[in-house]
């Protein structure tokens, strides 16, 4: 239940909007595209097949997708259209 300035159903609409923001960034980010290759663009192991089969376009191997991700860093979920500062404007 919204109080004070809020209409009601705000708090699930700015869940809504967080939720829908996050899904077009990752619908946004790029996927292999083009003929897969044979073996891995960064240590030269040999992709499976069913690797190239699962995923048109791969061009690294298991290891070093795994690597990859584990180095990215998730932003910080701070969801701006909820502080009360944003309101105030």
């Amino acid at each position: 239940m919204a109080g004070g300035w809020a209409k009601d159903g705000a708090v699930s609409e700015q869940i809504e909007a967080s939720v829908s923001d996050e899904l077009a960034r990752m619908q946004a980010r790029r996927r292999p595209v083009g003929e897969s290759l044979t073996h891995c663009a960064e240590c030269e192991e040999p992709i499976p097949e069913a690797r190239r089969a699962a995923l048109p376009g791969v061009k690294l191997c298991v290891d070093c997708v795994a690597e990859r991700d584990a180095a990215f860093q998730a932003r910080g979920g701070i969801n701006r259209r909820g502080s009360k500062d944003s309101q105030l404007k």
